[in-house]
């Protein structure tokens, strides 16, 4: 095997998916499209809730002082809402969507740009994206990705048949980011010790949580803007190991 293929596997089962889903999607009425919307919200709250515990992960606890945990997940957001709002990363992502929407579905409804971010948010954030694509890299497995490929697959049936084409494109962003990480573990080992990527994984719950307000038209949050919060995490675990 080579360094990449568990990606590789993870835009394959996207895009095979979304297929089957807008396939599907065609026969359904649009109450029911809103429904299947709102059981993914529901899903990814649970998806939300999984990553949370990390925070009370043993190797962060006992890595940082008492009350340590909480100030690095508050600081990390909000040094990463800064950052992402200044870059304007939810516009980026939104117009980019807009483009391709133009490019391959011109007569596509509002859905598309939705289907493409949030697809492309749900399968980057979770810790199997990044902890999956690093031990890709490393040449240990691909278990993780394995795992989260079949995970990804059925999630984007489900969310092309409501959301359309949109969430076949999401491969696009998802593949590089994953191949981002890959090229980390390939070239630089494991950069993280355990307590940061708990750091990073409950960091991620947060933004899990923002994503299902959001399918669940709850309320709109700009939740692209809080990714670099996730690489704010683990340095600013280290920090207060080291200074704290």
């Amino acid at each position: 095997m080579f360094p990449g293929i568990g990606t590789a596997l993870n835009i394959s089962t996207i895009i095979i998916g979304s297929l089957i889903g807008i396939l599907v999607g065609k026969k359904l009425n649009e109450k029911l499209r809103n429904l299947i919307t709102d059981v993914l919200g529901c899903i990814t709250v649970i998806s939300a809730a999984d990553a949370l515990t990390a925070y009370w992960d043993p190797s962060l606890t006992k890595s940082l002082p008492n009350g340590g945990a909480i100030l690095v997940v508050i600081f990390s957001l909000l040094a990463g809402a800064l950052i992402g709002s200044w870059l304007k990363i939810e516009d980026a992502l939104e117009n980019l969507g807009k483009k391709l929407k133009t490019r391959f579905s011109p007569q596509g409804g509002s859905n598309f740009v939705e289907g493409f971010v949030s697809a492309s948010l749900i399968f980057a954030i979770g810790p199997l994206a990044i902890l999956g694509s690093i031990s890709d890299g490393m040449g240990t497995g691909i278990d993780q990705l394995v795992l989260k490929s079949t995970l990804d697959g059925f999630t984007s049936i489900a969310f092309a048949a409501s959301l359309g084409w949109g969430v076949a494109l999401s491969c696009l962003p998802v593949g590089i980011y994953q191949f981002f990480w890959t090229a980390i573990g390939l070239f630089l080992g494991a950069i993280l010790a355990p307590y940061q990527i708990a750091a990073m994984t409950t960091v991620g719950g947060v933004l899990l949580i923002g994503i299902s307000l959001r399918l669940l038209r709850i309320r709109e949050i700009a939740v692209a803007n809080l990714l670099p919060a996730l690489a704010i995490a683990p340095l600013l675990a280290l920090l207060a190991k080291q200074f704290i």
